[in-house]
């Protein structure tokens, strides 16, 4: 199995080296390191090319995390990727875990694991609803992403099969590669922790975004007019999506919006009728 760790990066210098320590700590270290610098204005370069001179850089105009995500897809000659986050950082025994778990179910392309949460420096425990789960998970997968990228090892069969990052949505396009996984996939879990989730600081792309349910609402549309998904999952995600979209209607109505108010009461009106 030869593994391929893509991390995508913009202006975090600092964690981008805490980062990609915890790689290079690894007790089964990966073949490859690919570094897709999104256009970063900091030192990110001259960092990498000082401290990190083995990692393979790739660089591009701003773009996103998905785009740069999917171009390090492009690079990686691996059969294998993992995905970090270059604010998250593994812990020592990550692709180990997975590489042993994998090769014990040869039948699994998607392997996961729990995650220790920090935030702002300070380990908490993350509520029931972020629990993981293996298996066939696609209606786990439709409330929140059940599946965090710096935990992710999954198969290049299965971007073949299915796509990369949707490269439209500029957050949540985690939860839209999830649902088209999932559909597909059983998931492997290790329940054990394996990596560092950092969060609560500025450049967090979760903090970037009001209402971040719209782009949620968008993968389940996606999925739902897609012909990939089983009866008993389009029904859970068009209960969802009706759901997600009431809940943000009346966002809108709280907030004045009136325009974006009549197009998601026509988006409930047409969902509403496939049921």
């Amino acid at each position: 199995m030869k593994i391929s760790v893509v991390i995508p990066t913009y202006n975090r210098c600092e964690l981008l080296q805490r980062a990609l320590r915890s790689v290079f700590s690894q007790n089964r270290l990966p073949a490859e390191v690919i570094v897709v610098d999104d256009g970063s204005t900091d030192e990110t370069v001259a960092m990498l090319n000082k401290v990190f001179p083995q990692v393979i850089t790739v660089h591009q105009a701003n773009g996103g995390v998905s785009r740069a995500r999917n171009l390090g897809i492009q690079h990686a000659s691996g059969d294998w990727l993992a995905f970090l986050d270059s604010d998250d950082e593994w812990l020592p025994g990550k692709l180990h875990q997975q590489l042993s778990a994998l090769t014990d179910n040869l039948d699994h392309k998607i392997c996961h694991t729990e995650e220790q949460w920090i935030r702002n420096g300070i380990r908490v425990n993350p509520a029931k609803q972020y629990a993981k789960k293996g298996g066939w998970i696609f209606s786990d997968c439709l409330a929140l992403c059940a599946i965090s990228p710096s935990t992710a090892m999954i198969h290049r069969s299965v971007f073949d099969d299915i796509g990369t990052f949707d490269e439209n949505l500029p957050a949540c396009e985690d939860y839209d590669l999830w649902l088209r996984i999932s559909a597909k996939y059983p998931v492997l879990l290790i329940e054990e922790p394996q990596i560092r989730k950092h969060g609560g600081h500025e450049d967090q792309l979760s903090l970037a975004y009001w209402g971040m349910d719209r782009f949620r609402l968008v993968a389940l549309q996606k999925i739902i007019d897609s012909s990939e998904l089983c009866d008993e999952n389009r029904q859970a995600a068009l209960e969802m999506l009706l759901y997600k979209a009431a809940i943000y209607l009346n966002g809108l109505i709280k907030r004045g919006k009136n325009e974006e108010v009549l197009a998601y009461q026509q988006l409930i009106e047409h969902y509403s009728g496939l049921r």
